[in-house]
């Protein structure tokens, strides 16, 4: 059984969000969260409270179809995060060549899909 979450329009780089979101692709839900705890990334917040929320769903979807659910064995099939819209501030930053850059506020869409193991 496959459940998703998806967080949009969270503040910061999609570029430094992947480098969290490598980590627990494909693992374990338990360990997945273990890492995003301990890690020291400004992303690993609204990525382990996006993984919080597909693990919810996936209880509630579960529950929805009378079907039990063990949540330890959840895995982490599929994360991915893709760019959100870009705001130019009114800032401007030094160039070379005496051009100047308008500074950029990136926002990130994180999607997280879990699923069950299935037994051997």
């Amino acid at each position: 059984m496959k459940a998703i979450a998806v967080a949009k329009y969270i503040k910061g780089s999609p570029q430094k969000a992947r480098l969290v979101i490598d980590l627990i692709r494909g693992r374990n839900v338990n360990d997945a969260l273990a890492i995003l705890r301990s890690s020291n990334k400004r992303a690993s917040t609204p990525i382990e409270i996006t993984l919080r929320s597909a693990i919810a769903n996936a209880e509630y979807k579960a529950d929805q179809l009378n079907i039990a659910v063990d949540v330890d064995r959840l895995v982490v099939s599929r994360a991915v995060v893709d760019l959100g819209p870009t705001k130019y501030r009114r800032r401007v930053r030094p160039a070379p060549m005496g051009r100047a850059y308008r500074e950029r506020r990136w926002q990130s869409h994180i999607t997280i899909e879990v699923e069950s193991k299935e037994e051997d």
